[in-house]
């Protein structure tokens, strides 16, 4: 498999876990607001200028990763359900 065929079954597979995310909400205010930003999200090729508080964010994010400061995805899924499924 070359790259470009690694990156497309990564877009597939991340596009599929977000459908079985999707499915399971059940909050029509939440998927509404998602449908919203869905839609007017920008295209890949339009350049997106950080905040100062977005770069400070990503710089903390970087700090956390060196340092281990880190859940694995599985715990991140069961996490978000919980509070999905609590609304």
């Amino acid at each position: 498999m070359n790259l470009k065929q690694t990156e497309m079954a990564t877009v597939d597979k991340i596009r599929n876990e977000l459908i079985d995310k999707i499915m399971s909400i059940k909050n029509r205010d939440f998927l509404e607001a998602l449908d919203k930003l869905i839609s007017s999200s920008s295209s890949e090729s339009d350049v997106v200028e950080l905040t100062k508080e977005q770069k400070v964010m990503l710089k903390m994010s970087e700090r956390d990763i060196k340092s281990g400061n880190l859940i694995s995805q599985e715990a991140m899924d069961k996490r978000n359900l919980e509070w999905l499924n609590a609304m």
